[in-house]
């Protein structure tokens, strides 16, 4: 999945044409990672059908939810599945293909088994994140006064649970480093946030 930051990122530069609450949008976009902070299986709570390929099913989200798109939260909720959608089906493919060959920056390929694939891709996000967070001006105030004031649409993940959350994101920012890339660059990411956004606006006011 993409990085909570990458996550954030795009649910920001989607709220420049959309003029939602901000911070509501935000938190809704990584909501979905509760899962993970919790030991969870994420299939219920990034709706992955559990026989099927390990992708968001996006219809099932707006068969449930699309009338609640007006809830900030829920809409970011939404863009985080987008955007894992878009990760896993165009983005990680180009850097490792079918036989877990993964691609280093520097043009070496390395055959990986599941933890080393896990430790490269979480390298390459501490590496991004205060790049990221400075380069699109993140407000992570959030993090701190660790709002839980929302209406508990979403069956699928505990509301209660989500200063859980937000202290996962900022120990990972906190355990940032700022150099040794593996796989991603800045320039690379910048392009996928881009697309993205482009991407998922567009359905966004299809549906609205």
């Amino acid at each position: 999945m993409a990085s909570s930051i990458i996550h954030m990122v795009i649910a920001k530069e989607i709220n420049k044409k959309l003029g939602r609450n901000e911070e509501k949008l935000l938190i809704g976009s990584v909501a979905p990672d509760i899962s993970k902070c919790l030991n969870h299986s994420k299939e219920e709570s990034h709706f992955i059908d559990v026989k099927g390929d390990n992708l968001p099913n996006l219809t099932n989200f707006l068969n449930k939810y699309q009338k609640h798109l007006n809830d900030d939260f829920v809409l970011g909720y939404y863009i985080h599945l987008y955007t894992d959608y878009l990760w896993f089906k165009y983005f990680i493919t180009e850097i490792v293909d079918n036989n877990d060959i993964i691609t280093k920056l520097n043009g070496d390929k390395i055959k990986l088994n599941g933890t080393m694939k896990v430790m490269y891709i979480y390298n390459d996000y501490t590496n991004l994140n205060i790049q990221l967070i400075n380069k699109y001006n993140l407000n992570l105030d959030f993090l701190d006064t660790q709002n839980n004031s929302f209406a508990p649409i979403i069956e699928e993940i505990p509301y209660d649970n989500l200063a859980v959350l937000y202290d996962a994101i900022k120990d990972i920012i906190k355990n940032t480093k700022t150099k040794k890339f593996f796989v991603f660059n800045l320039d690379n990411v910048e392009k996928f946030i881009q697309t993205s956004t482009q991407i998922i606006l567009s359905e966004i006011e299809k549906i609205l």
